[in-house]
């Protein structure tokens, strides 16, 4: 994919469905009673994968294709999954793989799960130590580390568990686990993490209490109850024209109906804050989710210092964060973010390397990365390492460089979002 400096970025969009929500709506409602309908489904590949899954496992799923798809989904409760036929495939989802893995746990039947080379090379430790203390039985290759994974499921009891690391992932899983067992289930965050599994199973008629530092769940004794929703826009795709809208030199655009969930809203707060010229507007709540409008344009952007509590709340934008750091004035210092090195791709190490194919200044860090801003970036042949974040951080950063930036493998953003470069040719003015 080749990209070019446009004279001017401008427009109004509205991005696919969340992604983090489009996962757990589809879980959590085939583990309903009823009939349900989720709208503006993601469409990406990701969701994809945990829709293959639930049918495997004789949930009745209906897609409905449009510009914003919609899912049809006939619950069959816990009790009424049934045992795949064949090794069950998550694709390059990770959050596929771990939550299934604590619904999986709870059947009555062995599933085998596994997924891409990329998949298959994330770590599935941090899944299966607290599985395991539910009474789970769960192995992965490498000892335990890696999936695939088997599981043969039974009764579970409830645990209380402190996350070593912030993930909403593992957090989900566990909840899911929990939703079932024999007991209470309550979870320790050391860091609050995205909370979009509470709200659904709140939503749902579940007994959940949860503030940023503890999660508790009360087993259910009647099935969850079905629900519609409609999915609010992904925040993780919005920043991508956030991004683009503020470091490059005539841009104004407006995303609509966009998730700001305040665990999701990092990249937001991060822009503000180097001074970025952005509106949150129309602010309300749809399916127990906020859903703002977003306006960015042209900014003067300055670098600042993340790390702590900010990072979980966006550790999908920091590739692209890191673009917006090359273009704003002075040096961006990334700490805490060691879960980047178990991404898609080593996204530290990933994002600086084809960076610096452009022009910037990084330098790499343990657990981040610092960034020296004011670089003038110049279009070269970049790669985007099997992993769809990178591309579109990628692309942003061809936006603002000069002559022609070529991504290779680009089309692994559909793995998230295949509308992306039908935005990005809505946006772009040559």
């Amino acid at each position: 994919m080749n990209i070019l400096r446009p004279r001017q970025l401008v427009g109004e969009i509205a991005v696919p469905g969340d992604k983090s929500i489009s996962h757990r709506a589809l879980i959590l409602d085939s583990l309903a009673i009823g009939n349900s309908q989720i709208n503006n489904i993601s469409p990406g590949k990701d969701c994809l994968s945990t829709i293959n899954c639930l049918r495997a496992l004789g949930v009745r799923l209906t897609k409905r294709d449009g510009k914003r798809p919609t899912i049809m989904i006939t619950g069959v409760g816990n009790a009424g999954l049934t045992e795949a036929k064949n090794v069950l495939n998550a694709g390059n989802s990770g959050t596929t793989i771990r939550l299934l893995s604590g619904v999986l746990s709870t059947q009555n039947f062995l599933s085998i799960i596994t997924g891409d080379s990329s998949l298959r090379s994330r770590p599935m430790k941090r899944l299966i130590e607290p599985l395991r203390l539910m009474g789970a039985e769960i192995y992965g290759r490498n000892e335990d580390s890696l999936a695939p994974l088997v599981i043969r499921g039974k009764k579970l009891h409830g645990v209380s568990y402190t996350l070593p690391v912030p993930s909403a992932q593992i957090k989900s899983a566990i909840l899911l686990a929990g939703l079932f067992a024999l007991g209470a289930t309550t979870i320790k965050q050391l860091q609050p993490s995205r909370d979009h599994t509470e709200r659904l199973l709140k939503r749902m008629g579940a007994k959940l209490e949860n503030n940023n530092t503890y999660v508790s769940l009360t087993p259910v004794n009647s099935p969850l109850a079905a629900v519609d929703l409609q999915i609010p826009g992904d925040i993780s795709s919005a920043a991508y024209w956030l991004v683009a809208g503020a470091i490059h030199p005539n841009a104004k655009i407006k995303i609509l109906d966009c998730g700001v969930n305040p665990t999701r809203t990092g990249i937001i707060d991060a822009l503000l804050a180097m001074g970025a010229r952005l509106r949150v507007e129309n602010q309300r709540l749809e399916g127990n989710e906020p859903v703002a409008d977003l306006h960015i344009q042209s900014s003067h952007l300055k670098a600042i210092e993340i790390g702590g509590d900010l990072i979980p709340r966006l550790i999908d934008e920091i590739p692209l964060l890191a673009v917006a750091a090359c273009i704003a004035e002075g040096k961006t210092v990334i700490r805490d973010a060691n879960e980047l090195r178990v991404k898609e791709s080593d996204r530290i190490a990933s994002t600086g390397q084809e960076l610096s194919r452009l022009g910037a200044r990084i330098e790499e860090l343990p657990d981040g990365m610092v960034i020296h801003g004011g670089k003038t970036l110049l279009g070269m042949e970049v790669e985007s390492h099997g992993d769809h974040r990178l591309a579109m951080s990628l692309a942003v950063a061809g936006l603002v460089a000069g002559g022609t930036t070529s991504i290779q493998n680009a089309g692994v953003a559909e793995i998230s979002n295949p509308d992306f470069w039908e935005e990005l040719n809505k946006l772009a003015r040559y």
